[in-house]
């Protein structure tokens, strides 16, 4: 799934927040401060990271349990 750049820039304080690595943390604040000059577009690169982090966000499932009762 492709998400707009402004709903990936909504997603990543919170990518920054949960992260499990100083990289991904960095990362995601390097990208929020970029964010600030209105010029600025990610790199192909920059953009795939964003979506690869922020749809790990969505596919937590540990938190999620589906019980059936009958």
């Amino acid at each position: 799934m492709t998400r707009p750049v402004e709903v990936l820039l909504h997603h990543m304080p919170t990518v920054e927040r949960r992260a499990e690595n100083e990289w991904v943390r960095t990362f995601a604040r390097s990208i929020l401060k970029k964010a600030r000059n209105r010029f600025w577009r990610p790199s192909l690169k920059q953009r795939a990271i964003m979506e690869r982090l922020v749809a790990e966000l969505f596919n937590e499932t540990d938190e999620l349990e589906v019980r059936e009762e009958i």
